[in-house]
């Protein structure tokens, strides 16, 4: 599989150009960004052609990563799917509703595959667990705690530190929610089973959302996010208590780019198979309806 990357940035120089690069089962043949200096060094760095304009590089690939802002992304991938590309994409796959429609639509019509990248879909640890308690079930409640300390908790969230995605514009402007909000329905779904609504949602410090959602399968689940914790406060946690006891999500030491090769590896099992992958651009749909449902609670008076 010939696939393409769009997007120059750190995420997309830290984890996608090298993962897209290292896997033997695909062809990495070039690199497509909004700043053609960017491309070329990022192109160069990996041995493969920097395009000028994306046209170019959809026509000459079978698939594209995307490492770009949502609603880039949004505009990009229905642009791919419509060329017949298969996609891997990042979360939130866009920051409305009808933006990833549109992509999940396009993803529909033109048969072609996708993968939203949400980390701990792709760690092993963390999806066989994920993939356990699916099974065991029962689950009364669970606790999902998503806390990063990006910006300080100070009015204006001042960049904390020298994290290069502090520096991105849609992160300060949608916050926790958008950002890591992804990560915790993507653990918590599979487990409970869709969410039948959002019950409640409210601020806390800084960019800090608390939601409450009740779920298919009976549970109800909390989440704190939050981008604007105190470093000493920041940290992962999800623990599931229902029949069969407590369960706790576990630490994965895994890197980031063997993650994102598993994933690469998904979407070439889905296009080979012609079976939809769990994170499809309809999953990364369904993700972005509940947060904006979140979004419209947290703002109201």
């Amino acid at each position: 599989m010939r696939i393409g990357l769009l997007g120059t940035g750190p995420w997309a120089r830290m984890a996608y150009a090298p993962a897209l690069a290292g896997h033997d089962g695909l062809d990495f043949a070039g690199v497509w960004g909004r700043r053609p200096d960017a491309a070329k060094e990022l192109a160069d760095l990996h041995g493969v052609r920097a395009y000028d304009d994306v046209d170019a590089l959809l026509a000459d690939v079978d698939a594209v990563a995307v490492a770009l802002p949502p609603d880039v992304q949004a505009e990009l991938a229905v642009r791919a799917a419509r060329a017949g590309r298969h996609l891997l994409l990042d979360k939130p796959l866009a920051v409305t509703p009808e933006r990833a429609r549109a992509v999940a639509e396009a993803v529909r019509e033109a048969r072609v595959a996708s993968v939203v990248f949400f980390t701990s879909r792709f760690q092993a640890d963390t999806e066989a667990w994920i993939t356990q308690q699916a099974g065991t079930g029962g689950w009364f409640t669970a606790r999902a705690q998503w806390l990063a300390a990006l910006f300080s908790p100070e009015p204006g969230g001042a960049p904390a530190g020298d994290n290069p995605f502090a520096a991105s514009p849609w992160r300060r402007e949608k916050g926790a929610l958008w950002d890591v909000g992804p990560h915790a329905l993507s653990v918590l779904l599979p487990v409970l089973g869709d969410a039948r609504r959002v019950t409640a949602a409210a601020p806390g410090p800084g960019d800090t959302a608390h939601l409450v959602l009740e779920h298919t399968g009976g549970a109800s689940s909390t989440l704190t996010l939050s981008l604007t914790a105190p470093p000493e406060a920041a940290g992962v946690g999800v623990e599931l208590r229902g029949s069969a006891g407590v369960a706790v999500l576990p630490d994965s030491s895994e890197g980031i780019v063997p993650t994102l090769t598993r994933a690469a590896h998904a979407l070439r099992e889905s296009a080979d198979g012609g079976r939809p992958h769990p994170c499809d651009a309809a999953f990364g749909l369904r993700v972005t309806e509940i947060l904006a449902e979140a979004e419209a609670l947290l703002r109201r008076p």
